[in-house]
Parts: structure tokens; C-alpha cells; sequence
């Protein structure tokens, strides 16, 4: 049974090029080639590729489980068999593994016939991430395609040249302006290579000028468009000021929510006053309240007195996630001044994870002097830990407190006397928090060596409990370098200890923080993280005999959620996923971690983010960007780390491309999506053949 690739790509190229492209010719010759194309075909948009994964070969079952295994070699065997398909998807096995001891192999699949092979080559180089990578994608940019043949292949080459190419190559890749409205794979290709680089750090002023032009012109497509905008809602240390007026006039009169939202963020780089007067504006106007979380995000950059007012509107704002983020402004970037005013706002019939963050935010700036009210603060929060019955709610209280330093004392009880693992947990992150202040030394001023010698027996007692959840929070608050803790302790042989008795890979993530302290402390040099061992196949019979678009129903306590499987996209994800919910795994869990406009999260069997079954998946990172809502991908704490924990998107989110698993979409129930909240439960979930 054979499953088809969605095209993903748009076929454009040019045509007018005099000469033919030298393979091995220096980069500046290939660059002036590429800029030189201004005759363009129209692209041409087909609703499948000719690839085809059929899960159910042997042959491709085979390449999967090389994936698995990481066996580079036997991989690389199958770049030269006769069949396209398995050419494919043993060049796409290379994005995940990111062996550089496969660049050339891939570079020789870059002048596929084939032109899904050469943009799958293409990707997993851009992957693997080495320089070397960017002058065989360089030399092997097609600049004579007339018909349109290596469209996907170059749209692919463009980005990954933003993964692994140098400033240098930025430059040049900004300034090409030759290619046409209607060149959208062309395009595509340009602005995700421009946003890569910003992804790394790597910015120009060529680069930004052409996101904004793109941006914030409608002749352009919004696929493209989209790019544009998220680039300059997400790049870093970029200079939007000289460009207020065209991003506000597009922000003003875009309907697409997607490049909506990006624009929000980017009028608030400008830090103009035009575009505070329309984010104001919006906020009040906006329907989806997904802009106006962000437009609450932009209005970070502005005066504070000039937002106060819209702010504690959105407080309460019937979304809960504007509202939380409404508070998150006010922990953000409140002031001494008006701590006694968010003290009084928490006590407003507002959602009590909006109340607790106003709490907090009440904590982080309330004066020194103000020490009746700071009695009064705990005293009040104190009793709201002990009425509440709901451990997420306490975790916010925990979380409240520990805005305030000196607070540490009542925490460590809080840990000491409580049996519910979500308390603890979040007890032990709240002192992790308090050790990491930037002000410690003058916050506790002559007490500081008093303190760090209790936080020390209280990261050593939680080390020693062996539990990953309180483990993982002292492990890394004991590596922060502003501190001493070293000089509190009499031995380092605890560590070793903690260290042989975590239960691998289950606890891997808290290993490879352990192992990182243990250098830290020790002096050594700085501890390279690996991924764990192959330890859990790919269960075949779970996926090859699929229907062609399996579905998963969710019943939560707030509704359900449908989603669509991917299993020719991440096979052994979807494996996973299926055999976990025929277990019942995910029935009565919990939505553990709810982020705004961001994600919302499921699969811990502890409820605190630490719980996972006693096996992990591969990464299995494809072409794929997070490039709209509802997108399902796997929880990870690093690469190849996977196991049960999964995430759904509530908007696009490509920061997460080429990271984490997509293995599944939302084809019905967003709605349940948006409004799902922290402590909220999977009542049941099942696989719809």
C-alpha cells in the first residue's frame, strides 16, 4: 500500500542564462549566475510528487530501520539504487542523523534525475549543518532549469545554504532581486535560506531590507510572505526602526492570521510611536486572539506608562491565553510603583492562573520596604496553597512565592510536605529559580553565604531522592557559575552515586544534565551531550497496514480532538504513538504544559514533565515546517530523546523546523485546541481505522 508525498514545493525556475554552470566554479561566479536570472516561467503548482513511501516494502522498512539504527554506511549504499523512492528516503534518513561522514555521498545525489532526491539530499545537508556543506549546495544550484525540473531541488538549496553558509554567502543570498512575484518556489527557497541564517544568529542589513519589501507587499504570495514575516518577528538583533510606516500599513490591512501575528511582533521592534497607536488600536479590535497575544508581546518595547492602561483591559479579556499574557506583561516589565496595583488586581474575579501570575509579578517588583505588605502577600498565598485542591494551582502559588527570595525557607516545607509529585517538582524549580537571580549576591546581601549553604543541602537531599523531576532542577541550579555551592559540599561521591542509579534511557534527560554538573564541579572540560542508545524498533505491524489517512480521536475534558496521522513521515513515531494508545497510556493524562500561542502539551505519566515510558524513539526531522496550527510533533529534550510526551501547535511555529518530529495534524477540533488549559485531561484516546 503505497502512501503519497504531498508537494511542497512550487516548480519555478529561469530561463534566461547565457553559458552553462560550471560544477566546480568559485562561489562568487555561481552567485553572479543566480542574480543574473531575470526571465522567469511562471511556476506550477501539482498536487502530488512522484515519490511514493509504501510502508509496507520490505526495502523501505529496511532504509527505516538503518534510520534508526544510525548506521550511516548501509544507508549510503541505497544512494545508488535504481529505485528514485529509496534513493529519497535514504538521502532524508541523513537530516536526522547528521553524520558529516555523508556530505559527499549526499553531494552526489544533488545531481539526482530526480529532482525530490536532489531536494531531499539538499535538506539533510543543510541538517548536518557543516561549512562544507554550503559550497556543494552552491555548486550544485541549477541555474539552467527552462521547464521547471529542479524547482523543489532549488527552493531546497537556498534554505539549507541558510543552515550551514557563511555571512558572507547572507549577503549575497539578500541581494538577489531578479526573482519574479510568480518564481514562488524561487522565493520560498530565498526567504527560508535568509531566515535559517537569523536562526543562527546571522543577520544583515541586505537581508532584513528584503524580508520587509516581501513582507509587506500583497503581490506577493503569502506562502512567501509568511516567511518574510516570521523572519522578522523572530530574528534576532535586527533594526526595524527606518521601516515603522510599510509594516504598520500592511499589519493594518493583512487578513492572513499567520503573517498577522509576525507582524505584530515586528511593529513592535520599530518602537515607533505610529505603530504603538495601532497596536493599541488592535488589541481592542483584533479577533483572533491569537494577534492579540502577540500585539501584547510587542508592546514590551514601548513605554510603560503608554500600554499600562490597554494592558489591565486585557486582563480580562475572555481568552485565557491574552489574558495570561496580559499578566506575563506585568512580571515582564511592571515597575516598584505599581506593585501594590497588580496585588490588588489579583484579587479581581480574574482566571486564577491570570490571578497567580499578577501575584507574581506583584512579588518580583514590590519595594524592600514594603515589608507589611510582603506579610500580608504570603500570608494570603499561603492560604491559598493550603484551600486549593488543584496541583497545578498550587505549582503557580509555589512559583509566586519564589519571586520573592526570601521565601526559600517556606518553599523547602512546601517540598518537605507534600506527597503529590507536581508540587514537589514545582517546589524544587521555584528554589532552582531563586539560585538563579541575577541580583542574589545583593538581594541577600549578608546572608548569601547562609543561603547558598542551605540551598546546597536542599539540592543534595533532592539529588539523593534518585527522582528525575526534583533531580533535574538542583542538578543544573548546582552548575550556576555566580555561585560557590562546591565550597558547601564534602564530596562530589553523591553525584557518581545519583549518576549510576538512573534508570537509562528513561531518565537520560536528567543524565546528561548530571553529567554536565559533574564536569562543571569537577573542573573538567564541558560535557558533550549525546543521544541515548538504540533501545526500542520500529513495531512494523502497527504501520503497514494502515488505512491511508489513520486518525486519532482525543477525548478531553474540554471536547475533542481529531488528528490525521503521518506515518510516511515519521514512521517509527507513529509506531510509537499507536502502541501507547493501545495501551491506554494517554488515558487520564494530563495537559501538563499549556504555553499561549504557542503549544499545548500531553503524555507525561507524572504530570510535572518528567514522566515517560522506560524506552526512547528517534528523531525523525523531514522537510516539513511548522508552517500552520494543529501541527502534532513529538516532546524531546534533545535530539533522538522522543518517547511519549507530544505537543499540538496553536499557530505556526517554524522555529521548531528540522528539530522536532512532525508525525500527525489536527483535521478537526481547534477550537478544543485554543482553549485547552493547564490540568486539563485526555479522557480518552484511540487510533479510527
Amino acid at each position: 500500500m503505497g502512501y503519497l508525498i504531498k508537494n511542497q514545493f512550487l516548480n519555478s525556475t529561469c530561463e534566461s542564462l547565457p553559458g552553462n554552470f560550471v560544477k566546480n566554479s568559485i562561489f562568487f561566479l555561481w552567485l553572479f549566475l543566480l542574480i543574473g536570472l531575470n526571465a522567469c516561467i511562471p511556476y506550477q503548482e501539482e498536487e502530488f510528487s512522484d515519490i511514493k513511501i509504501d510502508l509496507s516494502d520490505e526495502e523501505f522498512q529496511e532504509i527505516f530501520n538503518l534510520q534508526d539504527r544510525q548506521l550511516t554506511d548501509s544507508l549510503i549504499a541505497f544512494f545508488q539504487h535504481k529505485n528514485p523512492n529509496y534513493r529519497y528516503s535514504a538521502a532524508l534518513a541523513m537530516g536526522s542523523i547528521q553524520d558529516t561522514l555523508a556530505l559527499d555521498a549526499l553531494s552526489f545525489l544533488l545531481e539526482d534525475e530526480i529532482d525530490e532526491v536532489r531536494a531531499a539530499a539538499a535538506f539533510s545537508i543543510g541538517q548536518i549543518g557543516h561549512p562544507k556543506g554550503a559550497s556543494l549546495l552552491m555548486q550544485n544550484f541549477n541555474n539552467n532549469d527552462t521547464l521547471g525540473q529542479f524547482g523543489k531541488a532549488n527552493r531546497a538549496i537556498l534554505e539549507a545554504i541558510g543552515k550551514c553558509g557563511d555571512l558572507s554567502t547572507l549577503k549575497l543570498l539578500s541581494t538577489i532581486k531578479t526573482y519574479q512575484i510568480q518564481d514562488t518556489a524561487l522565493l520560498q527557497g530565498q526567504c527560508w535560506g535568509i531566515y535559517r541564517y537569523a536562526l543562527r544568529d546571522m543577520v544583515a542589513p541586505e537581508g532584513t531590507r528584503r524580508m520587509v519589501d516581501i513582507a509587506t507587499q500583497d503581490a506577493y504570495p503569502n506562502s512567501v510572505r509568511f516567511i518574510a514575516a516570521s523572519y522578522l518577528a523572530n530574528a534576532p538583533e535586527i533594526s526595524l526602526d527606518s521601516f515603522a510606516s510599510p509594516i504598520s500599513r500592511s499589519f493594518f490591512r493583512e487578513e492572513d492570521p499567520r503573517i498577522r501575528m509576525s507582524l505584530a511582533i515586528a511593529m513592535g521592534k520599530t518602537a515607533s510611536p505610529t505603530a504603538l497607536n495601532v497596536l493599541l488600536n488592535q488589541l481592542k479590535l483584533a479577533q483572533d486572539y491569537r494577534v492579540k497575544t502577540n500585539i501584547l508581546r510587542a508592546l514590551g518595547n514601548f513605554d510603560y506608562k503608554a500600554c499600562r492602561e490597554a494592558v489591565v483591559e486585557a486582563l480580562e479579556d475572555p481568552q485565557l491565553q491574552v489574558s495570561q499574557r496580559a499578566a506575563q506583561y506585568f512580571i515582564d516589565f511592571g515597575g516598584g510603583r505599581d506593585a501594590t496595583f497588580y496585588w490588588r488586581l489579583a484579587k479581581d474575579t480574574l482566571p486564577w492562573q491570570t490571578q497567580l501570575m499578577l501575584y507574581q509579578a506583584t512579588q518580583k517588583h514590590l519595594p524592600p520596604f514594603y515589608s507589611n505588605y510582603r506579610a500580608s502577600i504570603n500570608n494570603e498565598l499561603n492560604q491559598r496553597f493550603r484551600k486549593s485542591q488543584n496541583p497545578y494551582e498550587k505549582a503557580e502559588v509555589l512559583r509566586a512565592l519564589g519571586e520573592f527570595g526570601w521565601n526559600y525557607r517556606s518553599i523547602y516545607d512546601q517540598y518537605k510536605n507534600s506527597d503529590n509529585q507536581i508540587i514537589k517538582t514545582a517546589s524544587l524549580e521555584a528554589l532552582q529559580k531563586i539560585s538563579d537571580r541575577e541580583d542574589f549576591r545583593s538581594f541577600f546581601g549578608l546572608g548569601t553565604r547562609r543561603v547558598e549553604r542551605e540551598l546546597t543541602v536542599y539540592f543534595t537531599e533532592a539529588i539523593r531522592t534518585g527522582d528525575p523531576g526534583l533531580m533535574t532542577p538542583a542538578i543544573i541550579a548546582l552548575r550556576n557559575p555566580a555561585h560557590t555551592y562546591i565550597n558547601h559540599l564534602d564530596s562530589l561521591q553523591f553525584l557518581d552515586t545519583a549518576l549510576i542509579n538512573l534508570d537509562l534511557p528513561k531518565h537520560y534527560e536528567t543524565y546528561n544534565e548530571l553529567k554536565s554538573t559533574i564536569a562543571f564541579l569537577k573542573g573538567e572540560p564541558e560535557y558533550k551531550v549525546s543521544p541515548p542508545p538504540f533501545n526500542h524498533p520500529i513495531n512494523w505491524d502497527l504501520v503497514s497496514n494502515l488505512t491511508i489517512e489513520p486518525q486519532v480521536l482525543i477525548r478531553t475534558t474540554k471536547g475533542v480532538i481529531k488528528l490525521r496521522l503521518l506515518p510516511d513521515i515519521a514512521p517509527g513515531s507513529v509506531a510509537n504513538f499507536i502502541e501507547q494508545a493501545q495501551k491506554g497510556y494517554y488515558n487520564g493524562k494530563n495537559f501538563h504544559r499549556v504555553v499561549p500561542n504557542f503549544v499545548i502539551q500531553s503524555g507525561c505519566d507524572r504530570g510535572d514533565g518528567y514522566g515517560v515510558p522506560d524506552h526512547t524513539i528517534r528523531s525523525e526531522l523531514t522537510p516539513l515546517h511548522y508552517d500552520q496550527e494543529g501541527l502534532v510533533g513529538m516532546a524531546s529534550a534533545g535530539r533522538h530523546t522522543e518517547s511519549s510526551q507530544f505537543f499540538i501547535t496553536h499557530s505556526p511555529t517554524p522555529t521548531l523546523d528540522g528539530r522536532y518530529t512532525i508525525f500527525a495534524r489536527v483535521i478537526d477540533g481547534m477550537p478544543i485546541v485554543h482553549n485547552i488549559e493547564v490540568g486539563d485531561r485526555i479522557e480518552e484516546l484511540r487510533i479510527v481505522q
